[in-house]
């Protein structure tokens, strides 16, 4: 578990090839959180925690049938604990939420698009991360800001803007 005085991140490793696929995949998890709380800091509430599972595809595939109806894997979910919104502040620790992500898709994305799959997961957890304080892409505006937002927080990684080489490309 990573705790500071501005936030707990806590992460489960429930496929373990994950330590094999990626460099140090539990810090790397913990800097994205950080990174994303740091670039939505007017959207956190005081000390935010977030709880993150790296999972396989079959994990990712029973979440989403289960909670959106989808019998696929997909990369990551988020599950935020506060509705869109809501504030909390206070002296104790508020939820913000789970993540899950899927080592295979995050695998297989990454090759497909040439990137590092620990650039890959990082920018996963951000997404998610921001998922959970709120930010959306469901219209051309959201994704503008949620998409700024996120190659923001990566850049304090060290990480190129996903979407800029998506452009490019």
């Amino acid at each position: 578990m990573d705790s500071d005085s501005s936030h707990t991140t806590q992460v489960a490793v429930e496929c373990q090839a994950w330590h094999a696929a990626v460099t140090d995949p539990v810090g790397i998890v913990r800097e994205a959180v950080a990174a994303a709380l740091q670039e939505a800091a007017e959207a956190a509430p005081d000390r935010p925690e977030v709880s993150v599972l790296l999972a396989d595809d079959d994990r990712l595939r029973t979440l989403n049938r289960t909670w959106r109806n989808q019998d696929k894997p997909t990369n990551v979910l988020s599950f935020p604990a506060m509705e869109p919104g809501e504030v909390a502040h206070g002296s104790r620790p508020v939820l913000l939420g789970d993540i899950a992500i899927a080592l295979e898709t995050v695998l297989r994305e990454a090759g497909a698009e040439g990137k590092a799959p620990a650039a890959h997961l990082a920018h996963l957890v951000v997404h998610g991360t921001l998922h959970l304080l709120g930010h959306d892409h469901e219209t051309d505006g959201e994704a503008a800001l949620m998409e700024g937002t996120e190659a923001l927080a990566l850049a304090r990684l060290g990480i190129a803007d996903p979407y800029a080489v998506e452009a490019a490309a």
